[in-house]
Order: C-alpha cells, then structure tokens, then sequence
C-alpha cells in the first residue's frame, strides 16, 4: 500500500473499471443498482460538496496554525533540553553565592554580556548556535590562553572551512568523488582530495592523532573526514561551519578492515614494489585511487616512509588517503622539507601547535561541559589555587590489571608537588603546633588539588595527610577526584565522556603535575597552555630521582617516532636534525616540538 492512499482491497468488485473524468480518474458503478439522481439533485449535492470542501481546507489551515508551535516548542524543548550529569556520584547542589573570580551567574546560559575572548583570538568564528555546543565559545570564561594565534593561522583556518563546506558530505564533489570511489574509475587531479581518519584508540589519543591529521590535511589542502563509528559525535561537536566531519555510513569502502598487511596500504605497495619508483612523477596517471596509511605505534620501516618527502609527493596526487594511527606525528611533519615554510608561518611559536589547533578542533558535548563546569565551579573556582596531578599507573603488571596502592608513586607525588612548591609543606617537628595554629589564624588561602587517576587510593591518601597534619603556612589543602573507574575502558561511552570532562577540568587548573608517556596528561597540558611537571616512571618501586622536571613545552610527544634520514638515506638520530624538535623529556626515543632556535 502507497502511504497517503486508501486501500480498495475490501469492498472492490473485479468488474470495476478505472475510467476518466476530469483530468482524474473516477470508478465507474456496475450497470445494476438504482438510477442516478436527477440533474437538480446533483446541482445541489456539488454546492453542497463544496461548501464542505471549503469548510474542510479552513477547518485543516486553523489545525495546522495551532499544531506548528506545538512542534517547534516540542523540537525546541528537545535541543534546549537540560543536559545531563556523567560522573557517577550525585550532582552538587547550586551555591547560591556566585561569587566567583569571573561572576558567572548562569554558566549554562548564552552570555555575550560576559568580557572574555570567545574566539579563542580568531581561532573561532561566530555564527554556530551557542545553545547547541555551549562549550564553543565559553571555554575561555575558565581558561586564560598564554599564546596568540598567528594572522596566517587564522586566515588558513578560514579556507579550511571553506573547503570542507565546498567539498564535505552531501556536496556534488563529494557525491562525484565517492561515486568514482565505488566503481574504481579514475581520478584526475580535483580541487577535492580527502583524508580519512579511522579511529579506535583511547580517548587521549584520538584528540592527539585527530589534531595530527588535520594538520597534514591543512598542508596538503585536504578535507578531513573523521570515523562515524566511535563516538566522535557524542563526545565533540562539529568543528566546521555549514558541514560535518563524520564520513557518511554509505562511505564505500569498508576501511575498517583495513591491515598493515592489506594490499592498499602504503608500506606493503612499497614493499611489493606496487609504488615503486615513487619519485618518477610520470606514474601520476597510475597512481591508485585511493592509499591506506598505516601509522600507528607498531608500524614498520616501509609504513614510516610516509615521512619522506619524495614519498609525500606521491601522496599528493591521490584522492583519497585513508589513514589509520594512534600517535601524535607533528613533530616529523616538521622534519619533512617541503613543509617547513608552511609551518613556520602556521607557528611562529613552534611548540604551540595542539594547543592551538585543540581549541579549535574540540568542543565538548552538552552533556560534558555542563558536568566541568559544575563540577568546576562546585569544587574548584573559590580556590585561591588550583593544581591539577594526574596519575597513570605504569607497572609490571600492566594499567588493565592494577593501578594500585603503590606507595612509592604516593610518595612521588609528594616530593614532586612539595619540591616544587605547587603544595605545602607539612610541619613534623615537634613543638610546632603553636606556629601553625598561629599561621592558620593568620592565612585564609585554600588550594584545591584536581586528581584524575583509576584508583581513588592516591587522592584518599593525600586529603588524609593534610588533614591529619597541618601545613606550615597554614594554607588549606582540599583535594577532590570525580571519577575513579578501575580499568581503563576504551570502548565505553560513559566511561570517555568522564575522561573528557577530567581533561578539560585538568587544562583549567593553575598547575599541573602528569605523569610521563600518558596522552591523557598530554592532552590536558596542550589545552591548558601550562608545561607540566612531568613525573617520571619508577624502576623497582623506587622514586626516581629527581621525581619530576620541568617538560621542555606543552607540545605532546611522539612516542614511535622514525630515526631515518629519507635524504641521506640511513637511520639518524633526527632529535639534533633542527633546534625545535628534540627527544622527549619522558621518552627518550620520542619527538617533541620546543620553542628553540639552536641546538
């Protein structure tokens, strides 16, 4: 049955037969049954009819008038429905004293009245409904950037999104360059090229690997798309204007599937001599249609070709790049020759590259904000001070199985946060009660710790020693920990929603103490803008000594980073190549980007 249409199954002879009348078509009755009326009857059965016809299309316009508000309160109601609480614990009351160092009197609320940089210095444009993704543009009321975005930064960014609106999903270009796709035919060179992210990493990873491929779609003026499959939209809103980063469900290819060893991947069509002779730009009219890079922490030498320059303008002139990684590998994009220039202007600061392009990447989802800044604004925004510690648990026995109590970890946390003076000392000696007393009368200041770890051991025992011993100085030390799952659990929503509001709650603190090789704490301290100090991985529970540093920038590290030299062709030590990329303070065979002129 056709929707709209009435059925004449029941009550329908076979002997009816469809005739026309007036342009429509009319069923004609059987010879047999009663005479038709007279003409006057008919006459007056027609005005009648249309009387009742004008009647029916007043009494339907009135029906429509009062039906179409219901449904837009209703569809209103649903957007601006209240978003809800995901930690586990119940959510904290409303204080009614607001006061707060930025007077924030309705944190969930549109609030151009408030004087903040809401665009992230250019970073952003207006025009996104601040209802729909309130974090967008009040990310800046609880964050203070220490860098400015270059002019050339934001004038890309701007073409960007020009790009992705002319030639994301449910454009023509799309719908051509996905057509072709499908039937394999060939591309000549477009205006259009993609680059295609899947992802299946944790979520301090997905922000690191995410902001690595948008830059390389930015060098190589390529559309990013991201994975659909893993929870991107419930956890971030869309970063471009007019259009999405979700590749469509009817994306052709099944790119999950896809192996190091699948034949379209880069490093095995290297090695089966498929794109040999790469550098010969004459095999521009052979090249395939579309190339699976391999990219994350296991790859091999052939995967790790990517880096190469000669290999890069192969890559140029395929439409489509399908990549897989679960590495932050900005630091090699810097060593690649042809990009230098590019990113020079991009970063004038060099070691500003996440922060800059996470801002404007990511924005928490409704739900998620509206826990950080309760949360924030509950237990964290009437400190005097506040110092974020974050704690990863790198034992032999492996994070999935135990996170602790490690007491030689706790007493890393102390020598780090008291060392350098991000906590209080504790007064021991005896006879010192009557000076701290007097020390409390005397300071009122309040430090509030941030913990984010999977055991809620060490938060516990850190409130414990500073309620049981004063400070020297008298300052009061309250810690809190929203969330304390246990068992890192990648693939669980809930479980990545808690994660990404404890990062952002991290990026917001005064200070910051991570723990090396974590892209949780790295993603933390890119959003902040803060050098965290770094705590180091223990050997034979021990405290390393020291038990933390300085990081050299805020920039992450890439931990499988490549040691060959594609021009010299032999492995090389590439962290004394150029004076801005240099190992990594907490992975000593890893890459990071410093602010450096020298070597």
């Amino acid at each position: 049955m056709v929707m709209g249409r009435p059925s004449h199954g029941h009550g329908s002879g076979a002997d009816e037969e469809r005739v026309p009348l007036r342009g429509g078509l009319e069923t004609e009755r059987p010879q047999s049954g009663p005479p038709p009326p007279p003409p006057e009857q008919l006459k007056e059965a027609r005005r009648g009819g249309s009387r009742l016809w004008r009647a029916s299309v007043r009494a339907g316009l009135v029906l429509c008038f009062l039906t179409v508000p219901a449904v837009l309160l209703l569809l209103r109601w649903q957007v601006d429905s209240s978003p809800q609480w995901v930690f586990d614990f119940e959510a904290p009351e409303e204080d009614d004293d607001q006061d707060i160092q930025d007077d924030m009197l309705d944190d969930i609320s549109p609030s151009p009245h408030i004087e903040y940089d809401r665009l992230l210095g250019g970073l952003l444009i207006d025009g996104f409904d601040e209802k729909s993704c309130r974090s967008r543009y009040q990310f800046a009321r609880y964050h203070t950037s220490p860098s400015i975005p270059s002019p050339y930064l934001i004038e890309r960014l701007r073409k960007q999104e020009l790009l992705q609106k002319k030639c994301g999903p449910g454009t023509k270009a799309y719908n051509e360059a996905s057509k072709k796709l499908r039937s394999g035919q060939s591309t000549n060179t477009t205006d259009c090229n993609y680059l295609l992210l899947t992802i299946h990493a944790g979520l301090g990873n997905r922000m690191l690997e995410i902001t690595s491929v948008f830059l390389y779609a930015l060098l190589t003026n390529r559309i990013l798309l991201v994975d659909r499959y893993m929870e991107i939209g419930d956890l971030f809103c869309e970063p471009f204007p007019g259009t999405s980063w979700l590749v469509p469900s009817d994306f052709p290819l099944n790119y999950g599937d896809f192996t190091q060893r699948s034949p379209e991947s880069y490093g095995n069509m290297l090695q089966n001599k498929v794109a040999a002779g790469n550098t010969d730009l004459s095999l521009a009219g052979t090249r395939p249609h579309y190339v699976f890079l391999y990219l994350d922490g296991d790859n091999d030498f052939h995967d790790r070709l990517f880096f190469c320059e000669d290999d890069q303008r192969f890559l140029q002139g395929v439409q489509w790049l399908i990549i897989r990684t679960d590495m932050y590998f900005v630091p090699s994009l810097f060593l690649i020759p042809a990009f230098q220039d590019e990113l020079g202007r991009l970063f004038p600061e060099k070691d500003t590259v996440f922060h800059h392009l996470a801002r404007y990447l990511f924005h928490p989802s409704n739900d998620i904000w509206y826990t950080v800044t309760k949360y924030y604004r509950f237990y964290l925004a009437k400190a005097e001070k506040r110092v974020g510690i974050q704690i990863r648990i790198y034992e032999k026995k492996g994070i999935l199985q135990r996170n602790g109590p490690f007491p030689h970890i706790l007493n890393q946390i102390f020598s780090c946060a008291q060392n350098e003076k991000l906590l209080p000392e504790i007064g021991m000696a005896e006879g010192a009660a009557e000076t701290q007393n007097k020390a409390q009368t005397q300071n009122n200041r309040t430090i509030a710790v941030l913990t984010t770890s999977l055991s809620s051991w060490y938060s516990d025992q850190i409130q414990k020693k500073y309620d049981e011993h004063a400070t020297v100085d008298g300052t009061t030390v309250e810690v809190h920990q929203p969330s304390h799952e246990e068992y890192q659990r990648s693939k669980n929503k809930k479980h990545n929603k808690k994660a990404l509001a404890e990062i952002y709650l991290l990026s917001m603190t005064d200070e910051l103490i991570t723990s090396g090789f974590s892209t949780f704490g790295y993603a933390a301290q890119g959003l902040a803008g803060l050098k965290p100090w770094i705590m180091f991985r223990s050997e034979s529970h021990v405290v390393p000594d020291p038990p933390c540093d300085r990081a050299m920038s805020i920039e992450p590290c890439f931990h499988n980073a490549p040691f060959y030299d594609c021009k010299a062709k032999r492995n090389t030590d590439l962290g004394k190549v150029v004076p801005y990329v240099r190992h990594c303070e907490d992975v000593s065979w890893g890459l990071k980007i410093v602010n450096q002129t020298q070597l």
